[in-house]
């Protein structure tokens, strides 16, 4: 029986990566090529840290109206041929950033005292469509939530108005931040701003890929299967998902049913400049922040390093890209020589079973279905229909949508044995991983096997997402560190994996291979 498995596992290898060959050739037909022109960066202020903006606002040498307008203007130029705003606030925000300079010429408030209590006041920022902010729209791709406005922030969004943030616009999802494509019915595609011809990931995508284009100062995004990590690596940006149950998910729709799925649920930072990871994550995890000790200072040189380059051959999942893997061991050049630290190459044989397990943990024990869920949970739509509807343009859903309803049903059931055995197992690699890691260890890990594909493609390697989804489901907290652009000239980079609640790790390690390798690449400055 081993041996027929093992011959089956064998073939759909073959069988997927013939098919995926094919496709990618079939899909370069189509949109092979650079794509729309980016508008260069006119404005250095756009390639300044939050932080750097945040210091420079509270000591006067710029205005908090002044660098409004830079991102205004810059969301207005790039947003036509990238489609990522989805809603923006401009005209309460010019009122909010007045206020704030006038707050700051007043000198009512001691300099010291605001960049203690208010440590980003006068900075926009933006985030996704699924994250409520108060009087906005709140669809999160849904057509049947259209009308919906938030009544309140999300706890993240007013964490962050309490420092002096306030936010400007909405960036675009996947319907219901279910896939790896940002596109829906309502909003349209979204556009990566290094080829237009290529995905900006999901469910996060807009926000990854307004980063990216240096449309905001920074950004927050949610990941309950690599929705931050993913877009912030094929965008070419910073991007950390938190230890489990650190960041309150409260303002963020689709709510999780069960306290696993809360659990793998984490709203986080998205920037260009791993710097303000730190002080983003600080305040978004409000009563949490102590527990994560982010005060306390990493010393690299005192960390373990374990890395592996793939998943040791999960099934119906692409092979890492040799300029992905080259990235490893450029990663241990740099520590040995800097740092004298060896990294570590480990093989856990349980990352094989990546997809499987985050599905299976995924299962409810009583729903509601994913077809209940696209009818925001107002009865259930028929996916046979809808399909049919779709084939003629006339559903109000996304094909992924509608076929992710259909196969809701599919693989184990709740209870069922399978679906023990794979609880059981992430319980497994979970203890695993907590033993190497230790209190003083990270784990270099790729992000996903390959850059960001063309559009649609994700629909012919559907579970390339597992390299993400996987860690949702232990629990643990990574960052996505962007690594330079690869020979097609699209970004790739890697994630790194910390302990629970040691994602001061994690982002100590972007902040040290930013420094070597230069991070964020921006898609095109005025020379």
């Amino acid at each position: 029986m081993t041996d027929m498995k093992q011959f089956t596992k064998a073939v759909i290898r073959v069988v997927h990566g013939v098919v995926e060959v094919l496709f990618h050739f079939l899909f370069k037909l189509v949109y092979g090529g650079p794509g729309e022109q980016m508008p260069p960066i006119k404005d250095l202020l756009l390639l300044e840290s939050a932080s750097s903006i945040a210091r420079k606002i509270r000591t006067r040498k710029i205005t908090s109206v002044q660098v409004l307008e830079s991102f205004i203007e810059r969301i207005e130029e790039v947003n036509p041929i990238l489609n990522c705003v989805v809603a923006e606030r401009y005209s309460e925000a010019r009122k909010e950033a007045q206020a704030i300079d006038d707050l700051i010429k007043s000198g009512t408030i001691p300099e010291e005292t605001l960049a203690k209590e208010k440590p980003f006041l006068g900075v926009p920022f933006t985030t996704k469509d699924c994250i409520a902010v108060k009087g906005m729209i709140h669809t999160s791709g849904l057509a049947r939530r259209k009308n919906c406005i938030a009544e309140e922030d999300a706890d993240v969004i007013a964490y962050l108005k309490a420092t002096g943030a306030y936010p400007i616009a909405l960036t675009n999802v996947s319907e219901l931040c279910m896939w790896w494509e940002s596109a829906n019915t309502l909003h349209g595609r979204s556009s990566n701003p290094y080829n237009t011809n290529h995905i900006v990931g999901g469910s996060s995508g807009g926000e990854g890929c307004l980063q990216g284009a240096a449309g905001s100062a920074f950004g927050i995004g949610s990941d309950i299967g690599g929705s931050i990590r993913m877009p912030s690596f094929f965008n070419g940006i910073f991007g950390h998902k938190p230890s489990k149950f650190m960041v309150s998910n409260n303002g963020q729709y689709p709510t999780p049913i069960t306290i696993d799925q809360m659990s793998f649920l984490g709203i986080g930072p998205m920037c260009r400049r791993a710097e303000d990871l730190l002080p983003l994550l600080k305040i978004i995890a409000g009563k949490n922040a102590a527990e994560l000790r982010l005060d306390e200072p990493v010393d690299v040189k005192q960390l373990n390093f374990y890395y592996q380059d793939s998943d040791m051959g999960s099934v119906a999942v692409s092979p890492v890209h040799h300029e992905i893997k080259e990235l490893f061991g450029k990663i241990s050049v740099h520590l040995e020589k800097a740092h004298g630290v060896k990294t570590k190459k480990v093989a856990i044989q349980r990352f094989r079973k990546s997809g499987p397990i985050w599905f299976a943990n995924m299962k409810t024990p009583n729903g509601p279905s994913f077809q209940e869920q696209l009818a925001n949970l107002e009865g259930s739509i028929n996916p046979y229909l809808e399909l049919v509807k779709w084939c003629f343009g006339r559903s109000d859903h996304t094909f992924i949508g509608i076929a992710t309803a259909l196969a809701d049903k599919g693989g184990c059931k709740f209870g069922d044995d399978k679906h023990t055995h794979l609880v059981e197992e992430k319980g497994r690699l979970r203890r695993e991983m907590e033993d190497l890691l230790g209190d003083d260890g990270v784990f270099l890990y790729p992000t996903h096997p390959t850059a960001a594909p063309f559009h649609n493609e994700p629909l012919v390697k559907p579970f390339n997402f597992s390299y993400t989804a996987i860690i949702n489901v232990l629990g643990f907290p990574a960052t996505n560190i962007p690594m330079g652009l690869n020979s097609e000239g699209l970004p790739i980079g890697v994630q790194v994996v910390a302990n629970t609640k040691n994602d001061r790790l994690c982002l100590a390690v972007a902040v040290e291979l930013e420094k070597a390798f230069g991070g964020w690449v921006p898609p095109s400055v005025e020379a």
